[in-house]
């Protein structure tokens, strides 16, 4: 039988906030920020155009972004034993986001999580405005999560999903279990939906959930 599959979104869920709004929000201001936002908020724009719309406000060098991140944002430090974990019992833990795969790498490489497994897109991280460089085409929310889920599913496996925001709507609705991040976006979609999902405010949560 295939092992279990464990997808992780990474902003909000991992960390604390989300890298990509606190890089606008440091080097572009909550002005610039807000009014992407009000654009996603009210359906004028997709994620994938909001995220496109932010990185090019980030016009910093790569080593100046990830040097306040390094100091802004706090990874859960519940995660790397969760997934180590999970290694134990033999499932397969994936970072799906719809983020930055260079900054998730060094963001959980600080916080001593490696050889995860990261899908995600990327960016040239030029000073004269990032471009991003997503890895689903066509995908609204810059990547399709749900795609990655049910593939897994296909292939056999029972799938958990654990996310927080908007770009989870869909993977969370094709996975077998859900975990939602306490008090965000995603546990009120799924309320709204009468979703038997689980709430958690850190991994150990998760961690006890799936494990005993």
């Amino acid at each position: 039988m295939p092992p279990r599959e464990v997808f992780v979104d990474f902003d909000g869920t991992i960390t604390d906030i989300d890298t990509f709004d606190a890089l606008v929000r440091r080097f572009a201001g909550d002005e610039a920020w807000n009014a992407i936002d009000a654009d996603l908020e009210t359906g004028r724009v997709t994620l994938r155009t909001a995220l496109e719309r932010q990185a090019n406000l980030i016009r910093v060098t790569r080593d100046e972004a990830f040097a306040y991140l390094e100091r802004a944002v706090t990874v859960d430090p519940t995660f790397a034993p969760f997934v180590e974990r999970a290694r134990a019992n033999g499932d397969l833990v994936t970072v799906l986001s719809s983020g930055l795969r260079t900054v998730i790498a060094v963001t959980l490489a600080r916080a001593g999580v490696r050889d995860l497994t990261i899908i995600a897109n990327d960016a040239d991280f030029s000073p004269a405005g990032w471009m991003m460089h997503f890895i689903d085409p066509d995908a609204r929310n810059g990547t399709d999560k749900a795609a990655r889920v049910e593939a897994a599913k296909a292939r056999g496996a029972a799938t958990v999903f654990a996310g927080d925001g908007i770009s989870d709507f869909s993977a969370a609705l094709a996975a077998d279990r859900v975990f939602v991040k306490r008090n965000r976006a995603l546990e009120r979609f799924g309320s709204e939906r009468g979703k038997a999902w689980t709430s958690f405010a850190s991994f150990d949560d998760v961690e006890r959930a799936l494990y005993g």
